[in-house]
């Protein structure tokens, strides 16, 4: 899904429109492996992006990496979900319309438990949740950012490759 600075949905089907200098290009990503589910997504900047989709970009970057250094033994979805809204709204945004910041994940694409207010689902060694803000900005655009990790004996370890803090550019 594209559109200039950023995008308005995360799930469309199919247009004609040609990519522009200034869209981000949203791939969200899964696979499987005997049985099991990944799911993570990777934003691009097509040429040049706007001042405004580069802090949004920084911002929901910061709160999953928040949100990463939440996922531990003994927290809660509810946890992460705070961990990661206190990120934006220190930084004066609002969340996305989702109505959760990632999932369980495993035998189905989608699990419980949920990052999300009033999840107190207790994290154990072995759950693998994804952690997934998301950010609305400029008049209707959204950004997502979502990593895979494993809870720990001692934290999390993360399962994706950590997307980079600055998006990368395609021309």
């Amino acid at each position: 899904t594209a559109g200039a600075g950023g995008y308005d949905q995360i799930i469309v089907g199919p247009n004609d429109r040609n990519l522009a200098s200034g869209d981000v290009l949203f791939i969200d990503l899964g696979a499987t492996f005997d049985g099991y589910f990944c799911d993570f997504d990777r934003n691009f900047a097509c040429g040049d992006i706007d001042d405004e989709t580069r802090r949004t970009q920084d911002i929901v970057w910061r709160a999953t990496e928040a949100g990463i250094a939440a996922a531990r033994p003994g927290a809660t979805p509810a946890d992460l979900a705070a961990a990661m809204v206190s990120v934006m709204a220190d930084a004066g945004a609002t969340g996305g319309n989702v109505g959760r910041l990632g999932h369980g994940l495993g035998l189905q694409l989608t699990e419980p438990p949920s990052n999300m207010t009033g999840d107190e689902t207790v994290l154990e060694p072995g759950m693998v949740m994804t952690i997934e803000p998301g950010m609305d900005y400029g008049g209707g655009k959204m950004l997502v950012h979502e990593e895979n990790v494993v809870i720990t004996e001692d934290g999390c370890r993360l399962l994706t490759t950590r997307a980079p803090r600055d998006m990368w550019k395609i021309n």
